[in-house]
């Protein structure tokens, strides 16, 4: 067995998959790890959220595929909460910010009350895997862990982040090329709350989508 030690990005996926997948920030590399199987240590496995961050040993064989990792130590050092919206309209400021033919993330700053607060980004379907926007989130596929620091325009950290994904997961046809991400800053509460009572999200509640990946 051999070990890897670093900062992690954590990701549930959903609850029918048995692991949590795990992002290395450093080597910008995905780890499958158990999620169950700890003993007197799985509350706290149990405690790790979708958008985590947080410092880890991982033991495993890295030459078997078909084996996941081992979490051997974990603490949480930050989190971006994230909320997710299915088959719903896109903001209105991510319609504006796509344009045609498009074939790399776009972002632009939003405001509250004249200063800049949050961040919305459209991500292009194309590069991801089956063109899934939130599966591919929720895997860890989507290569953002730049945009999980410190927002550029706003010049503070991220807090939350809610991804809008035009279509169901399991969809055949999507009816936008696109998904969209709203980053939150501290400063942006007031705004996220806005959006998060657009899209009927409560910000307590688990709103990772439910539906079976292995059956689509």
């Amino acid at each position: 067995m051999e070990t890897r030690a670093g900062r992690f990005r954590v990701y549930r996926v959903v609850e029918s998959v048995p692991h949590i997948n795990l992002f290395d920030t450093e080597e910008t590399r995905l780890y499958t790890a158990y999620q169950s199987g700890y003993g007197d240590r799985q509350a706290e496995i149990d405690a790790l959220r979708t958008g985590d961050l947080v410092e880890a040993t991982l033991g495993g064989d890295p030459d078997d595929s078909e084996e996941a990792w081992s979490i051997q130590s974990v603490e949480r050092v930050d989190r971006v909460r994230m909320a997710f919206a299915v088959d719903a309209d896109p903001p209105a400021v991510a319609e504006e910010l796509w344009t045609e033919g498009q074939e790399r993330p776009a972002t632009t700053a939003l405001e509250w009350e004249g200063d800049p607060v949050a961040e919305v980004a459209v991500q292009p379907r194309a590069p991801l895997p089956g063109g899934s926007f939130v599966p591919s989130v929720l895997t860890g596929l989507v290569p953002m862990e730049d945009r999980l620091g410190e927002l550029q325009s706003v010049g503070e950290p991220v807090t939350d982040a809610l991804f809008v994904d035009p279509d169901p997961p399991d969809a055949a046809r999507y009816s936008r090329p696109f998904g969209a991400v709203v980053f939150f800053s501290a400063a942006g509460q007031p705004l996220r709350d806005e959006f998060y009572a657009t899209y009927d999200i409560d910000p307590s509640e688990d709103t990772r989508p439910a539906y079976d990946p292995y059956g689509i």
